[in-house]
């Protein structure tokens, strides 16, 4: 074989191969699966800070980032212990706010059991409300609590989930399982109207609306690789010698 050929056939092989596939900068999803263009932002007037483990902040599906890339004015920050982050401190330093996390407990407020008036003496009206979400399984988000000396001292706030996780494409530890953006969009609809935000005008089911198309679009890739593999496989650039 001479060269000529040796390189027109090495060219016909790296044609015919699987690419990797490119990803999206903002959702970190493939091309086929990006939601970045059903996003429409808004502004709850509840600063959320998503508190994302190391571990989920590699997951291509995790509803933290997804969250935060819906809302307004909120803030995703990486870690597992957060005792030292500046970042997280002069949040709860800040006379102006009131912070309190997102976490289930004895010692939690559960919304849900609460009245319209018992939930305006949670929160102080005077102050910005910011509220700390831990995203990650529950065994991080344990070791969060665990860690983060500055959370523990922080009120804590919870809910009841009203039904059934839609997070079909990941496993829930239990029936009262929600995902992160589930839970973010359930606790905006308990606490309610806030000034500067009317929960009549429906922004916050978007949290909702992009979460749901993420699944199925996720639904419809695991049909496709179970109907045909090939047309999902993949692989990673490899080093390859060129012959000049």
């Amino acid at each position: 074989m001479d060269l000529e050929t040796f390189k027109q056939q090495r060219e016909a092989r790296l044609h015919q191969e699987p690419q990797y596939r490119n990803l999206c900068v903002h959702c970190l999803q493939p091309q086929f699966g990006c939601y970045c263009e059903h996003i429409q932002k808004f502004n709850p007037e509840i600063k959320f800070v998503i508190l994302i483990h190391p571990i989920e902040m590699k997951r291509r599906i995790a509803t933290g980032r997804m969250s935060h890339l819906c809302l307004e004015n909120s803030e995703l920050i990486v870690g597992h212990d957060y005792s030292r982050v500046d970042r997280v401190n002069e949040l709860i330093e800040n006379p102006q706010n009131q912070c309190k996390v997102l976490y289930p407990g004895r010692q939690a407020t559960n919304l849900t059991l609460l009245s319209d008036d018992e939930k305006k003496s949670v929160f102080d009206p005077d102050k910005k409300i910011v509220l700390f979400v831990i995203d990650g399984t529950w065994a991080t988000a344990r070791k969060t609590m665990h860690h983060s000396q500055n959370l523990q001292k922080l009120g804590r706030i919870c809910f009841t989930p009203p039904h059934r996780s839609q997070f079909r494409v990941r496993k829930q530890p239990g029936e009262n399982c929600f995902s992160t953006i589930e839970a973010v969009h359930h606790v905006i609809e308990l606490m309610g109207d806030r000034p500067g935000f009317q929960l009549s005008s429906g922004k916050h089911n978007n949290l909702i609306d992009v979460f749901n198309k993420m699944v199925e679009r996720q639904i419809e890739f695991v049909n496709m690789a179970l109907n045909d593999p090939k047309t999902t496989s993949y692989r990673r650039p490899t080093k390859r010698y060129v012959i000049a």
